[in-house]
């Protein structure tokens, strides 16, 4: 009898055991084969839910029966998912059903124009370029504007999260949102001050980002030495704004490391060469620091600055004209000598 009692013992521990395994197993246990990110569309049909996170998955049906308990099927939420080894299948199934998304890093760098950026952004987006750039050309006729490029004045050079789902009106209200945070009372006094209106200020710290290379260490040197040459009437000459002009009129399809004389003829309103004044807009999309600069621009008397092969990424300033012909001198030597074309 003892030994009949024993072998159902041992049989039930061994039944409770499989179905105690394969509960842990469907509800608990890790069912993460690799660590990846899920990208759900908005509208997307069950299967194509179930196929994205196939690759992913050590046991597929396991994962499915535990989506058909939870109707994954009408309570999804479109996004990017992070899977991570350990996960287990309700976990993942209340992470898309939570629309608990993983943000993705944009950096917004010193592009020339508003659709360069939207080219890379939409490299992370749900929303393809063509419809994006639509959406805000559509934003900026309604604020008065042309179009998207119009909005330059918006963005912000920096570092931003944002979820791969998100719309273009998103996008720029954050953006906006950022802009209105930016010009604070105190800005705006400076902004007063200075005699140039915002547009102006955006041109100015545009060119005083790109003749810094973004460095921090001279823009507000910079800043000072082009508010000389603008009240004094003189032209800005600043080569990034020939860069621009030229890049532009060629859709930014052509890369220029050298500025030659024959560059300084293009005709553009933004070749501070060819006119006089400040160009009518940014030529980059800009940062804080340069805004900045040209809010506390340094009081100086330079007219002249000029590349300082001494220093890479510096210049040399000065009032003298003699002293920056000399100058300008050095630096066309050492491009020559590097065979910089």
């Amino acid at each position: 009898m003892k030994k009949i009692i024993l072998i159902i013992s041992v049989v039930l521990i061994a039944i409770l055991g499989f179905f105690g395994l394969r509960f842990y197993n469907k509800y608990l246990g890790n069912n993460v084969e690799k660590e990846g990110f899920v990208l759900i569309p908005h509208h997307s049909s069950y299967k194509q839910i179930l196929d994205s996170i196939s690759p992913f998955i050590k046991n597929q049906d396991n994962f499915a029966s535990i989506a058909d308990d939870k109707n994954l099927k009408e309570n999804y939420k479109p996004g990017r998912y992070e899977l991570k080894p350990g996960m287990n299948n309700r976990e993942i199934a209340n992470m898309i059903i939570a629309g608990n998304q993983t943000p993705n890093s944009f950096r917004i760098k010193d592009f020339d124009d508003v659709y360069q950026m939207i080219g890379r952004v939409t490299k992370k987006t749900e929303v393809d370029s063509l419809k994006f750039a639509n959406q805000l050309n559509e934003i900026a006729i309604s604020k008065g504007y042309k179009n998207a490029e119009d909005l330059k004045k918006y963005f912000f050079n920096n570092t931003y999260d944002f979820f791969w789902t998100v719309t273009p009106k998103e996008f720029f209200n954050k953006f906006e949102s950022d802009y209105k945070d930016f010009w604070t009372a105190d800005r705006i006094e400076k902004e007063k001050q200075s005699g140039l209106t915002r547009d102006q200020i955006y041109a100015l710290a545009s060119i005083v980002y790109k003749e810094s290379g973004g460095k921090p260490d001279e823009q507000r040197t910079i800043a000072g030495l082009y508010i000389n040459r603008y009240k004094k009437g003189m032209k800005l000459q600043s080569d990034p704004t020939v860069i621009y002009a030229v890049n532009k009129a060629n859709n930014f399809t052509q890369q220029i490391k050298r500025v030659y004389y024959k560059h300084l003829k293009e005709p553009s309103p933004y070749n501070t060469y060819a006119n006089k004044g400040i160009p009518p807009g940014p030529i980059c999309i800009v940062d804080k620091n340069s805004l900045n600069a040209v809010l506390d621009a340094e009081k100086n008397n330079y007219i002249f600055m000029c590349a300082d092969p001494a220093r890479f990424g510096y210049h040399k300033f000065t009032d003298n004209d003699a002293e920056h012909a000399k100058n300008a001198k050095a630096y066309q030597d050492w491009l020559n000598s590097k065979q910089i074309k």
